[in-house]
């Protein structure tokens, strides 16, 4: 490494945020931009630990040392060719992603982490800046062609990297623009659209073909996807949120996050003039602690609510590991997101009751319980606490608790998958029940993060190669990707 000591020498530094009260009037992205020396001195932190736990903590196995230390060489082209190695979307994953690589730095075991994600998301933008991205089309095609179906993290991966294997590919995607849960799901003051857009285009000028606006079942059947491709690889998430199941969950004004959410990206990208599900001047219930209520209360306070409360069920995690929660696993710590700073009141260790209505069927409050957590027969349970039962306003309620799985709408039936009795489908090495079928990201093993949507469509995309031509040239996640090519090495 570059400075033996820069662990010692530096301390951890983020991008700074623009003022709330600034950002909650538009939905650009929130992070100022960051000085490259400043950037020199992160990277410079990493110390090549004997053994890099990063690397186990990354679920697409970055070479997070070694492009640590090409930045701090100013090797910006040699950082990228390392990180694209592994990696077919960093500027999506330097974003948005939670960074399990930095809860499992060596560093943090005592002091602050490397800022891995920060350094990510520089190279990807320093390889554009550079035109070190350009178009890359395979020299030779296999003749074998291959439909994705789903067009968010997984199915983008995949669709990559079977491309670059000479296949012909065809991405179905249902919605009028590609990009899944990234473009309909995560608000743009996390992730502008424009940086979809740009590698969306780099795919298509690479060669893979986007149906757009096409959704099985619909505009094409499963029967002539089967007859016309070699392979058909389903990547279309997790898509049915879990359902809050108590009194009241049907009035007007209780909406699944993703509702709310996809809607308001739509207006943003012109497909709607005007999001019908909308905040302004009402008191906004958020329930569940997640991410995606996180969102909520970001784009809530962007429309202008009056008030907005997020409801845990949980107890309120502690500011530090504890003991029973050591480095390096995930730190099970209170996070406290961007849309929190710009205004929220969170409760923790509520049960929700009741919706309660008017005459016209709308919701106006609702009924919660305080809680008690205890350990019983090596379980934690609760129980309610006498005389804390209330009902507080509520004009606008976002369940934001998970999904349970695929959506139920005949897809995978249609395709031939069978499925576990959780609607899981069934499936090894990515291959479904049906052989001409593979599987990949949410929709395979359920909700998760877009880091792992992409690792589960960069291994599937092999099964899929393995099937088609007997064996893959495709790197797999358990054998390493990183090669260090001689131009890289010094003299």
């Amino acid at each position: 490494m570059g400075a033996k000591d820069g662990f010692m020498k530096f301390q951890r530094e983020l991008p700074q945020s623009r003022p709330p009260q600034e950002r909650i009037n538009d939905y650009k992205e929130i992070y100022q931009d960051f000085d490259q020396d400043k950037l020199t001195k992160q990277a410079a932190r990493c110390m090549d630990c004997g053994v890099p736990f990063c690397h186990q903590g990354c679920p697409l196995g970055n070479v997070i040392p070694e492009f640590n230390d090409a930045v701090y060489r100013n090797e910006w082209e040699e950082a990228y060719f390392i990180l694209k190695s592994t990696n077919n979307f960093p500027e999506f994953t330097g974003r948005i992603c939670p960074a399990p690589c930095e809860s499992s730095c060596v560093l943090g075991i005592n002091k602050d982490p490397v800022a891995i994600e920060l350094i990510e998301k520089s190279i990807v933008e320093k390889a554009y800046e550079m035109d070190l991205v350009k178009p890359n089309p395979p020299k030779t095609r296999t003749g074998k062609t291959v439909a994705v179906i789903g067009s968010g993290p997984a199915g983008l991966a995949a669709a990559d990297q079977l491309n670059q294997a000479g296949h012909e590919v065809t991405v179905f995607e249902k919605d009028k623009k590609a990009g899944g849960l990234l473009r309909y799901g995560i608000p743009d003051f996390k992730l502008e659209k424009w940086v979809i857009d740009r590698r969306i285009q780099l795919m298509e000028a690479e060669g893979v073909i986007f149906s757009n606006g096409t959704e099985v079942g619909f505009n094409i059947k499963a029967e002539n996807i089967l007859r016309n491709f070699d392979a058909v690889l389903i990547a279309t998430g997790a898509q049915q949120p879990r359902s809050l199941n108590i009194k009241g969950s049907d009035l007007k004004g209780v909406h699944f996050a993703m509702d709310f959410l996809g809607k308001q990206n739509q207006v943003i990208g012109g497909e709607l003039e005007e999001n019908p599900i909308h905040a302004k001047d009402k008191h906004v219930i958020v329930i569940g602690g997640g991410d995606t209520g996180s969102d909520c209360i970001g784009t809530s306070n962007r429309h202008g609510a009056k008030s907005i409360t997020q409801l845990e069920l949980l107890p309120k995690p502690p500011q530090q590991r504890t003991v029973l929660n050591p480095w390096p696993e995930w730190p099970m710590t209170l996070k406290t997101s961007s849309s929190h700073e710009e205004g929220a009141e969170r409760v923790f260790s509520i049960l929700t009751k009741e919706f309660v209505g008017n005459a016209q069927g709308e919701v106006t409050g609702l009924v919660l319980v305080d809680l008690e957590w205890k350990e019983e027969n090596g379980r934690m349970q609760f129980v309610e606490i006498p005389g804390t039962e209330r009902t507080i306003d509520c004009d606008l309620a976002f369940i934001a608790i998970g999904y349970t799985g695929p959506a139920d709408n005949g897809l995978l039936g249609a395709f031939g998958v069978k499925q576990y009795e959780n609607t899981l489908p069934k499936s090894k090495n990515y291959q479904s029940t049906n052989a001409k079928v593979f599987l990949a990201g949410d929709m395979r093993r359920g909700q998760s993060l877009v880091v792992w949507a992409i690792s589960e469509g960069r291994e599937a995309a092999v099964a899929v190669d393995e099937y088609l031509m007997g064996s893959s040239t495709l790197p797999k996640k358990d054998e390493g990707y990183y090669e260090v090519e001689e131009r890289f090495i010094a003299e």
